[in-house]
């Protein structure tokens, strides 16, 4: 099992690739690795924050999709009425687009650090942007 570190704002989290329940997205996503980006608030889904990334193709479909991730679990919406994006849930989330409800795959699930994911939440909704690094640990 894949240890990664993500660092996000001034937090830092240990989580793991959900490599059984979706190897595939996994596998794309640690070919991009280490992978930068910035979270903002989401717009639709509820307490979550997301990293848009327009028409990167990861070149997968859906497998192990949800449209209600756990908080510390992320997301990976592979594109298709709305742009690709990740998402990561730091309280309740129904993902959503303004086309309408959407379904990612969950490919990482957070493993330590999770009091501060609430934190992490609120920071970037009052403050913005915040800086996101993950990395194979």
């Amino acid at each position: 099992m894949s240890q990664l570190i993500v660092h996000a704002g001034d937090f830092t989290f240990q989580a793991r690739f959900e490599e059984q329940l979706a190897p595939k997205t996994c596998a794309a996503f640690r070919k991009a690795m280490p992978f930068n980006s910035e979270f903002v608030h989401v717009r639709w889904s509820g307490e979550g924050v997301w990293m848009p990334l327009g028409d990167l193709d990861f070149g997968v479909g859906y497998e192990n999709h949800t449209s209600y991730p756990a908080p510390g679990q992320m997301i990976l919406y592979p594109g298709g009425i709305s742009e690709t994006e990740i998402l990561l849930a730091y309280g309740g989330v129904h993902f959503a687009s303004k086309m309408g409800q959407l379904a990612g795959n969950h490919f990482i699930t957070l493993t330590s650090g999770l009091e501060n994911l609430y934190t992490l939440g609120r920071t970037v909704l009052y403050k913005g942007a915040q800086k996101v690094r993950i990395e194979e640990a």
